[in-house]
């Protein structure tokens, strides 16, 4: 029996079990792992798991549900246990499928490479290995290694409801990432660097990827603590891609009725600098984030929730779309055990015209942010703390390393404070940003 047959058998069940609607995802998939530390294998995984989880409604009541055993019993057991959960639930009048589901499009977004499901399992292992071993060559100063990682994953999604939509897709990914260790004076520092693609060509070699991360890691031997001072902040595109994620917490429909969010009440107002513009693309072409439709069916799309610093939209699941009183944006995400709640595509913030280099140059005296520790963000008021370590500028130029500092500030006034963006957008993951300048921040050391 197909996944499409399954599903459609579920949702039949789900009405003689007495629901008046339900949706039904089925995922199957297989990961496969292996970590190397000074070329030895540490761990080696390889699995293959399938579930199926199932929304019911019962008027506006309803109940989520999932399981990994697909027999006919045990689903009919599942899907009665859900109706009755439902009926003992609240009456939540927002609840329930969307209003309209389109029938599922036929398109091909570059989502799967049969290719990574054909590299043997010896050549993962060795793709780990030689971007460990480069960045040993770098430079004697990396003398050990957090571990080199290869992973992998093939999967189909099927989804469906009781109005009668059907959608299916394939994907797969593969990263690779490497960890080393650099040691000078006898002071240790450590840094990363990562390469991920669906597809197997779009991978760095491991070569590259083991000379980044060696380069990363020495650059930040001889790090010292700065004295407090309120300078420009500079954030490179990891970081950068860090704040956007806090960003798109704030947009979220849920944070808005939950008024857990800084900018309610402030749609279609200027919240940022002119040069920020948000873009959630769900149908990017071999996109990390991409899919044909969203996780309750509806189909994706490109939102820009905010264009040239002018909050234009919230991004919304059906739910908090209702709750609300907006349109739904396509911006569903949903797993097998629990329901859809609003996740990202392919978010970006779209690169400017400056070159990352520009960016420094202009900079009197500053700090360039290459990592930020813990979370430090409350979205309630805006207000941000977070730890970092980096480069300090001095007339332009990169000084020396610096670490166990802070900045702080509030991500409105961060936003509104953007003087500068680079052209440097490269999608690592799901979630991407070029270089970015915030014209003052506070960065407390010493």
């Amino acid at each position: 029996m197909s996944y499409r047959d399954l599903a459609d058998g579920v949702l039949a069940e789900a009405k003689r079990a007495g629901a008046d609607a339900a949706d039904v995802v089925v995922s199957d998939g297989s990961s496969f792992s292996v970590t190397v530390r000074r070329g030895e294998i540490e761990t080696l995984k390889q699995a293959r798991a399938k579930a199926l989880g199932v929304r019911v409604f019962v008027g506006r009541r309803h109940a989520v549900t999932w399981t990994s055993d697909f027999s006919t019993s045990a689903l009919r057991s599942l899907l009665a246990d859900a109706v009755g959960m439902a009926r003992a639930s609240g009456d939540d009048e927002h609840a329930g499928l969307p209003d309209e589901t389109p029938p599922a499009e036929d398109l091909d977004l570059g989502l799967v490479d049969p290719a990574l499901a054909g590299v043997p399992t010896e050549e993962r292992i060795e793709a780990a290995r030689r971007a460990e071993a480069a960045a040993f060559d770098t430079s004697p100063e990396i003398v050990n290694s957090q571990g080199s990682s290869y992973a992998s994953d093939e999967g189909e999604l099927v989804l469906a409801n009781s109005l009668g939509f059907m959608g299916s897709y394939h994907t797969s990914s593969a990263s690779i990432s490497v960890g080393p260790v650099a040691q000078r004076n006898g002071s240790m520092e450590r840094d990363y660097w990562y390469t991920t693609s669906r597809r197997r060509d779009g991978l760095l070699s491991p070569e590259e990827l083991g000379r980044i991360a060696a380069e990363r890691t020495l650059r930040r031997l001889g790090a010292r603590q700065p004295r407090t001072s309120h300078v420009p902040v500079v954030f490179d595109p990891e970081t950068a891609s860090q704040l956007l994620g806090h960003v798109f917490g704030a947009i979220n429909g849920y944070a808005v009725f939950r008024s857990s969010t800084f900018l309610k009440d402030r749609l279609g107002e200027l919240v940022a600098s002119p040069l920020v513009t948000v873009v959630d693309e769900g149908r990017r072409p071999g996109g990390l984030g991409a899919r044909p439709f969203d996780g309750e069916g509806s189909p994706t799309r490109r939102n820009v929730p905010i264009e040239n610093g002018v909050l234009r939209h919230w991004l919304c699941d059906w739910y908090s779309a209702r709750k609300i009183g907006a349109p739904p944006t396509g911006s569903a995400r949903r797993g097998v055990a629990g329901g859809p709640a609003v996740g990202p595509g392919d978010l970006s913030l779209a690169p400017g015209d400056r070159s990352p280099e520009s960016l420094v140059e202009e900079v009197e005296q500053g700090l360039y942010v290459t990592d930020l520790i813990g979370f430090g963000v409350n979205l309630v008021t805006g207000d941000f703390s977070q730890g970092a370590a980096g480069l300090w500028i001095e007339k332009g130029r990169f000084a020396h390393p610096v670490n166990e500092i802070t900045i702080a500030g509030n991500l409105g006034q961060m936003l509104l404070d953007v003087d500068a963006v680079g052209d440097d957008l490269v999608f690592r993951s799901s979630v991407a940003a070029p270089t970015l300048r915030v014209r003052r921040m506070t960065v407390s050391g010493r």
